[in-house]
């Protein structure tokens, strides 16, 4: 058993290290470097005093929800994810699951806000319809995305991450640490609370 393990961990860094990050219209851009550049488009959201939206289903959904809860908790940065029960049955009984985030998107979406696609396979139709509602609503768009190079939800943002891995178990893992890293490394340049006036962008924080 240790062995494997072993091995598990090993396989797992691997993944971690073969993260590709590509920016629309710039192409393939190093992970570090999209991750100062994703950390400071969400410093510059808040401070012209918009939200955070968050995407997923299952393991995603799970992650989208931690994610929103820690970025107004801990960074005091507005974030939310539709994920109430009761929401997600009203609006799947009405229009069908396709259209389960589509919709609220297109209700709560403002100019300037920032979505966070969220699919392991980057496959999902409902993760999809939103992405494509959030682009009309003038919603910047992050992704992250695993299994095929070529999966739809990867051309779709503004920023696109990429986890080179059919395994759903390392595909979710790299998803939250790239997303809990945002959230760490943000909060190490001060408070944010919504006004912006202490958003400061993260220039050097990465290497500090």
């Amino acid at each position: 058993m240790k062995k494997n393990f072993e091995k598990y961990f090993s396989s797992l860094k691997s993944v971690l290290d073969s993260v590709s990050v590509k920016i629309q219209e710039k192409g393939q851009c190093p992970l570090e470097e999209a991750m100062e550049l994703t950390a400071n488009k969400i410093l510059e959201m808040s401070s012209a005093g918009k939200k955070m939206m968050f995407v997923g289903n299952g393991a995603s959904a799970a992650i989208a929800s931690h994610m929103a809860t820690d970025f107004w908790k801990t960074n005091g940065i507005r974030a939310v994810a539709f994920n109430d029960p009761a929401g997600l049955t009203c609006v799947s009984n009405d229009y069908g699951y396709p259209h389960v985030f589509e919709k609220p998107i297109e209700m709560f979406a403002d100019p300037g806000d920032i979505l966070i696609a969220i699919s392991s396979s980057g496959q999902s139709e409902n993760i999809l319809k939103a992405t494509i509602a959030a682009r009309k609503k003038g919603v910047s768009i992050i992704t992250l995305s695993g299994f095929n190079t070529d999966n739809p939800l990867s051309q779709l943002g503004d920023i696109n991450f990429y986890v080179p891995s059919h395994n759903y178990g390392f595909v979710e893992i790299v998803h939250h640490a790239i997303c809990h890293s945002l959230i760490d490394v943000i909060n190490q340049s001060g408070p944010h609370r919504g006004s912006g006036q202490n958003a400061e962008k993260l220039e050097s924080i990465t290497t500090n």
